[in-house]
C-alpha cells in the first residue's frame, strides 16, 4: 500500500552525507529571522563580489538546483532517473530585461528540448514566460492597453519566441509547461499559451498552461479553456499548483484598491486545488493534467482519483511533480509504485539563480508545517540507517 512515511524509499537516492546536509539546510530556512538576515547578507555578498560562491553552491545550489549548465544536470538527471523520477530542466535565471537575454533564453530552453528528445528521463521542458518578454508589455497587453509601435514589434518578438519553443515541441514531441506569473500579466501568457494549445495539441497534448489555484478564478478559467478545447478540437494541457505570489498579489491589491484575486484562506485553496484534480481527471479524455503538489493530501487525492475512475496508475495523460531538494517522499514514493512523476530541476548560474533560491528558503519557511515534514522524516530516515548498522 503507497505510503509517504517510507524514508527507505524517499530517500533511497541520497547518501549518509546528503541527509546530513539536507537536515542543517532545512534546520536553518525553518527560522524565519535567519532566512531573512541571510538573504539581505547573501545578496549583499554576490553583489559585492565577496567570495562566497563555492559556499553557496555546494550548500542550497545543490540541494534545491541541478547544476549552473545543462551539462552539470546530467548527473541529477541520471540519479533520478535510477528511481523513475523525470527531470524537467528549469532554467532560473530572472530579472533580466534585455532583448538580447530574451532571445538567449528562447535558444537556452530550445536546448532543453533537444536534451528532452535525446534522453528518457526528461519528460517535459518548461519556460518561463517572462523569460521571453518583458513583464511591462505583458501588463499593458493584459489590461488591453494601446501598444506603441515600438512596443507592438516588441510584443510580435515574444509571439514568435513562443512559437519557435511550441513549435519545436511539437516538431519532436517533448512536452511543453509553460509557467504562471503574477495576475496582472497572466491573461498574456493565458492568451499566447491557448494559441499555442489550439496550434499544436491537434494530435496529442504536447503545451501546457499552468493554472494558480490560490485564485479565485481558476476554476473557471478551467472550465472555459476546455470548452475552447473541445470547439476547436485540440487536447488542453494544465499544470495545477497552489500559487507563488500570494504576498505579492494582496500587497498590490491593497495599494491599487481592487479586490484580491487571491482566495482569503488556505483551505479555500486547498479546496479549489483538489477540485481542479477532480476536474481534470472527470476529463481526462481530453485534458492531460500535471499537478504540482508538495502536499501529501492533495497527491493521495489524485491516487484516489485514478483507482476510482479505473485509470491505469501510468496513464500518460497523468503526472506528479515536485521540485528538486522537496519533497522526496512523495515523489520517490509515488514513482516506486508505478506513477508519472517528475523533479523540477533548477539550473543557472549561482548569482542569477539566487533570486529562485530566496524564494525556495522562504516557502519553506511560510508554508506551515513543510520544514517540521521534511526534518521529521530526515531525522527517522537516519535512525533507520543507524538502527540498521547496529
Amino acid at each position: 500500500m503507497l505510503s509517504f512515511n517510507d524514508t527507505a524509499i524517499a530517500f533511497s537516492g541520497k547518501t549518509d552525507n546528503d541527509l546530513r546536509r539536507s537536515y542543517w539546510l532545512f534546520k536553518l530556512v525553518g527560522n524565519s529571522n535567519l532566512v531573512k538576515i541571510g538573504q539581505k547578507l547573501t545578496t549583499f555578498a554576490i553583489n559585492t563580489h565577496l567570495p562566497i560562491r563555492s559556499f553557496i553552491k555546494a550548500t542550497i545550489f545543490r540541494q534545491f538546483c541541478g547544476g549552473e549548465n545543462i551539462t552539470e544536470c546530467l548527473k541529477t538527471i541520471e540519479a533520478l532517473g535510477k528511481y523513475n523520477v523525470g527531470s524537467i530542466l528549469d532554467y532560473s535565471v530572472e530579472g533580466k530585461a534585455e532583448e538580447s537575454v530574451f532571445d538567449q533564453t528562447a535558444q537556452e530552453i530550445i536546448e532543453t528540448l533537444d536534451l528532452a528528445k535525446q534522453n528518457k528521463h526528461i519528460p517535459f521542458a518548461v519556460f518561463k514566460p517572462t523569460g521571453l518578454g518583458d513583464i511591462n508589455l505583458m501588463e499593458k497587453v493584459t489590461a488591453n492597453a494601446k501598444l506603441s509601435t515600438e512596443e507592438q514589434k516588441a510584443w510580435e518578438r515574444v509571439i514568435a519566441r513562443f512559437d519557435s519553443i511550441c513549435s519545436k515541441a511539437h516538431d519532436i514531441k517533448v512536452k511543453l509547461l509553460i509557467d504562471a506569473e503574477e495576475s496582472w500579466i497572466q491573461n498574456a501568457v493565458d492568451g499566447l499559451a491557448q494559441n499555442m494549445m489550439a496550434k499544436y495539441n491537434k494530435e496529442q497534448c504536447i503545451v501546457f498552461n499552468t493554472a494558480q489555484m490560490y485564485r479565485n478564478d481558476r476554476l473557471i478559467y478551467l472550465e472555459n479553456a476546455l470548452n475552447d478545447a473541445k470547439e476547436k478540437k485540440y487536447y488542453f494541457g494544465v499544470k495545477v499548483v497552489r500559487g507563488a505570489y500570494m504576498e505579492k498579489e494582496r500587497a498590490r491589491a491593497t495599494k491599487m484598491g481592487y479586490a484580491s484575486p487571491i482566495n482569503n484562506t488556505k483551505t479555500e485553496t486547498d479546496a479549489e486545488y483538489n477540485a481542479a484534480l477532480e476536474f481534470c481527471i472527470k476529463n481526462i479524455e481530453f485534458v492531460s493534467l500535471c499537478a504540482g503538489t508538495h502536499n501529501e493530501d492533495s497527491a493521495m487525492l489524485l491516487v484516489k482519483l485514478l483507482k476510482q475512475n479505473n485509470i491505469p496508475v501510468n496513464h500518460p495523460h497523468v503526472w506528479f511533480s515536485q521540485l528538486l531538494g522537496m519533497s522526496d517522499h512523495i515523489s520517490f514514493n509515488i514513482a516506486n509504485a508505478g506513477y508519472n512523476v517528475a523533479k523540477y530541476v533548477p539550473y543557472g548560474p549561482v548569482r542569477d539563480v539566487l533570486p529562485y533560491l530566496i524564494r525556495r528558503a522562504m516557502e519553506n519557511t511560510s508554508v506551515k508545517g513543510q520544514t517540521g515534514r521534511e526534518l521529521s522524516l530526515i531525522i527517522k530516515e537516519k535512525q533507520r540507517r543507524a538502527a540498521s548498522k547496529n
